[in-house]
């Protein structure tokens, strides 16, 4: 089994950032905020995916596409709040 609160953190990591600007991070910013090295940041990014959260990473890549409830790329469900639309849903 997978560290969950390694696991936790990374998922808060993004999810906040997806709350705030309405795009997902990358891992070397993930990495950044978990206060590990690049390599380690990616491999947090795959074990969280790999442990069965609802989303994905775009195909052959390390970019996170969707994660719920949100989605990085446009999809026809705009998310509006307080007037600002910032974020796509899955």
């Amino acid at each position: 089994m997978k560290d969950l609160s390694a696991l936790d953190k990374t998922f808060h990591i993004i999810m906040k950032r997806m709350k705030e600007t309405g795009q997902a991070p990358h891992y070397t910013e993930i990495a950044g905020e978990l206060g590990v090295s690049p390599e380690q940041g990616q491999k947090a990014l795959h074990d969280l995916f790999a442990a069965g959260i609802p989303g994905w990473l775009y195909p052959e890549t390390d970019f996170i596409t969707s994660f719920a409830p949100f989605n990085n790329l446009p999809t026809q469900f705009r998310i509006t709040v307080d007037g600002e639309q910032k974020w796509f849903g899955q």
